[in-house]
C-alpha cells in the first residue's frame, strides 16, 4: 500500500513583484492507495494551491511542513521527479502545447514514467481503446495538445493521460468544471476505471457535489481559508449540498 501524507503544510504564492502571500496555513491530510478523498470548499480557500504544491509548481513556496510519498519527503523533488514517483495532476486549466501532437506527448510521457518506450503495436491499441471509452475522436491523437480543444475535450485528455500513465496518486483539480452532463458522466467513468484498474489513491477537488454522484468518495474534507476545518464520510458531502459552507466560514 502506498501513502501520500501532508503534514502541517504552510504555503505562500509568489506574486509578480516577488513578494509572497500566505495561502495554506497548516494542512494535514493522509491518502492511502484505493481511497478517494473529496476536497470541497468555497472559491479562494486554497484547494488548487494544495494541488499545485503537491505537483511541484514553482509559483508556490513551501514555508514549512512536508509532503511525504511512502515516507519519503518529496518537497525538494522537481516536477518530473514527482511524476516518475507516481504523482499525477489533472489541471483545472489544462495548457496548450503547440507543435506537439497528442500521440507523441502521451508516448513520451509513458516512456519517461516507465524508463522505456512502450511497444508500439500494444501502445497504439491501448490508446485507441482508452480514447473510445472516453468518446474521443481518433483524429485527436494527431492534433496538438489542447490546441483548439473545448473545455470538455481538455478534461477528457487529462483522464486519458491518467488511464495510460497509471499513477499511484491522482490529484484531480476541479475536473468537473465546465463539463456538460454527458461529459461529466464520461469523465467520471474514466476516473473510476483508473481507480479500479490501478488501485490508486485519488484526491478529487471540487466545489460541487454533482461529480460525487458518479465518483463515490471514501473521505470528504471541508477546506476553508487554507486549512481543513471538517472531515467525514460521504454523508458530509450531502450536508454541504443541503446547507452550503456558511457554518464553516467563521472557523
Amino acid at each position: 500500500m502506498s501513502t501520500l501524507e501532508i503534514k502541517d503544510l504552510h504555503v505562500s504564492v509568489i506574486l509578480d513583484d516577488e513578494k509572497t502571500k500566505p495561502i495554506l496555513k497548516g494542512v494535514n491530510l493522509t491518502i492511502n492507495s484505493g481511497e478517494i478523498h473529496a476536497i470541497m470548499g468555497p472559491n479562494g480557500s486554497g484547494k488548487s494551491t494544495l494541488a499545485s504544491t503537491i505537483a511541484g509548481h514553482p509559483k508556490y513556496q513551501i514555508d514549512s511542513g512536508q509532503i511525504l510519498l511512502d515516507g519519503d519527503d518529496i518537497t525538494e523533488m522537481s516536477v518530473d521527479e514527482r511524476a516518475r514517483a507516481g504523482l499525477f495532476l489533472a489541471m483545472q486549466y489544462p495548457v496548450e502545447v503547440a507543435g506537439v501532437s497528442v500521440s507523441n506527448f502521451l508516448r513520451t510521457a509513458k516512456t519517461a514514467i516507465t524508463g522505456e518506450a512502450p511497444k508500439l503495436r500494444t501502445w497504439v491499441k491501448d490508446v485507441k481503446e482508452s480514447m473510445e471509452l472516453l468518446r474521443m475522436d481518433p483524429d485527436f491523437a494527431e492534433r496538438d495538445v489542447n490546441v483548439g480543444f473545448s473545455g470538455g475535450e481538455k478534461k477528457r485528455l487529462e483522464i486519458l493521460q491518467a488511464e495510460l500513465l497509471q499513477p499511484s496518486f491522482a490529484v484531480l483539480d476541479e475536473t468537473d468544471s465546465g463539463l456538460d452532463v454527458d461529459a461529466l458522466r464520461i469523465v467520471s467513468e474514466g476516473v473510476n476505471r483508473v481507480h479500479d484498474k490501478t488501485g490508486c489513491g485519488v484526491m478529487l477537488i471540487t466545489h460541487y457535489t454533482r461529480i460525487l454522484r458518479y465518483i463515490k468518495p471514501s473521505h470528504v474534507h471541508v477546506f476553508v481559508a487554507g486549512r481543513v476545518v471538517a472531515e467525514g464520510g460521504p454523508e458530509l458531502a450531502d450536508q454541504l449540498e443541503e446547507n452550503g459552507y456558511d457554518e464553516y466560514l467563521g472557523l
